[in-house]
């Protein structure tokens, strides 16, 4: 096995075994488990590991160079107004077939499904033309943030409360694991020809505005279509009784991701060898390393999303109705909170942008440090969104102080910690979150005869929202860090500079020069 592969594989593996342990524990206490299921989830375990390790590798070959190259040459137009519609393209073509986004327009029967995809692909290229104009001029993130969520906020009170999660949930299933690799080294590209003091946090911030886009999009849609006309299609969990029938049940869910990665990474693979035909005439050897690392990742997402939607999703709803039936069914609580501190790591794009923040930081901010502030930002999440389906608490109520906290932070830490945590949200809240977390709030919402769509739906919302405050927490510790470990250093100089030693020739005082 290649060196590299290996070593992607053996951090997946790190990745995936806390959570299959923590499902494996509740199976065999206090939610037992058809062993047809167990088998299913185990499964897509061992897809899940091998699919992140290809997808993992694959990035770093492909996605970031590609998505580099582009933004670099998008940055590089002299012409304004061609490149904002440009942008826009892109964003569309590279959305429009984001799996996670499939799985958010299943869940709402009324509308149709391409209607919302489309309606989202909108959203995120409106954005990205944004974030180029961001780039352009040197708005302030922290500022557009406000005022577009001031916006959001403004509409979230106009939205029939049916329509509001699905609104919210809609900006954290975007950014999935084929368009953040893309969009986030597409921001570092437009921001590399440009060198002043902000141009490190300028090269965040493209995930967090494209974040946005989506769900004003679905919200101006969800004022199109009456509140009476939504519903929720109920969960099945497959009927399986052999392990043949294990085999061919995840047969069955190849096809359908083999075409769907397809489809996702088609536009990116347009894009490219357009701008390689036109400007960038990247040599042979460089084009075969970029060949072969599409390759990787078109084969990881396969196994990643075939095993997290056929082997994932069945166990995380089964769980979820297990747990709510207990007669102490508050313990849905700190159960989701241990999942969830726990299963961020398994999340593919993370590993991308956990990597990217170390390199572009270069080291400040260590891949150890990001991990931990997001998986205490899940767990908090996840805590929130049980409390959710145990009261029916209205979403606004944790999302608006939520928010207004997020956004007051932005003005106490380093620009660069603000448009990381504003991307963390959007990168936290992918696939694992549509195929396992949503269905174990779908079914722990249905066991205790709650309103799915009003209750359930926003636990994605709830995952976009706490990494903002965890990571610019993280950016206050280390600002206070730094002044702490310079005003050391300039103690330690001046200590040194000011020595004094006595002559007993003359009694003269000499000040000794700092080496």
């Amino acid at each position: 096995m290649n060196k590299k592969l290996k070593e992607k594989v053996m951090e997946a593996l790190s990745s995936v075994v806390p959570i299959t342990a923590i499902v494996l524990l509740l199976s065999f206490t206090m939610a037992p488990m058809p062993v047809a299921s167990l088998i299913l989830f185990l499964v897509g375990a061992l897809l899940l590991i091998v699919g992140v390790g290809f997808f993992s590798l694959g990035v770093d070959m492909a996605m970031m160079p590609i998505g580099d190259g582009i933004g670099e040459q998008v940055a590089r137009g002299s012409k304004l107004w061609a490149m904002v519609p440009l942008c826009f393209v892109i964003g569309v073509f590279v959305t429009i077939a984001e799996p996670d986004l499939q799985v958010l327009a299943h869940q709402v029967p009324a509308v149709p499904d391409m209607v919302i995809i489309l309606t989202v692909a909108a959203g995120v290229g409106i954005f990205l033309a944004v974030a180029l104009l961001r780039s352009r001029f040197g708005w302030p993130l922290n500022k557009l943030l406000i005022g577009f969520y001031a916006l959001v906020f403004l509409l979230a009170f106009l939205v029939p409360k049916e329509f509001l999660a699905v609104a919210f949930d809609s900006g954290g299933v975007t950014t999935g694991p084929i368009t953040v690799p893309f969009i986030m080294a597409m921001g570092a590209g437009l921001t590399a020809l440009r060198s002043h003091k902000d141009s490190e946090a300028d090269s965040f911030g493209v995930v967090a505005l494209c974040s946005i886009g989506p769900i004003l999009a679905v919200m101006i849609l969800g004022l199109c279509y009456n509140a009476p006309d939504l519903s929720y299609t109920p969960f099945s969990i497959p009927d399986l009784e052999t392990t043949a029938d294990v085999g061919a049940y995840f047969a069955s869910g190849f096809p359908t991701y083999i075409k769907e990665v397809a489809l996702g990474l088609l536009p990116i693979v347009a894009f490219f060898t357009v701008f390689q035909i036109v400007s960038l005439h990247l040599r042979q050897r460089q084009l075969i390393k970029i060949i072969v690392g599409m390759l990787y990742t078109y084969v990881g997402l396969v196994l990643f999303l075939t095993g997290v939607n056929v082997g994932f999703m069945p166990a995380g709803h089964f769980l979820g109705v297990q747990i709510a039936k207990l007669p102490y069914h508050w313990v849905l609580i700190p159960i989701g909170m241990v999942v969830g501190y726990f299963i961020v790591a398994a999340e593919p794009a993370v590993h991308v942008l956990n990597q990217q923040v170390e390199d572009l930081t270069g080291g400040a901010v260590s891949q150890k440090a990001m991990g931990l502030a997001l998986s205490l930002g899940m767990a908090a999440a996840l805590g929130l969104a049980m409390v959710r389906v145990l009261t029916g608490i209205s979403i606004l109520w944790f999302l608006v102080p939520g928010y207004v906290l997020a956004l007051s932070l932005s003005f106490q830490v380093p620009k660069v910690f603000t448009a990381i945590a504003f991307d963390s949200g959007g990168v936290a809240s992918g696939p694992m979150t549509a195929t396992f977390l949503l269905p174990f709030a779908m079914g722990a919402c249905e066991a205790l005869g709650g309103n799915v769509l009003t209750d359930a739906f926003g636990i994605v919302a709830m995952v976009a929202m706490t990494p903002l405050v965890a990571i610019q927490v993280l950016g206050l510790v280390y600002q206070k860090k730094s002044a702490l470990e310079a005003e050391r250093a300039l103690l330690t100089a001046v200590e040194a500079d000011e020595i004094i030693i006595y002559d007993d020739a003359d009694q003269e005082t000499v000040r000794l020069e700092d080496a």
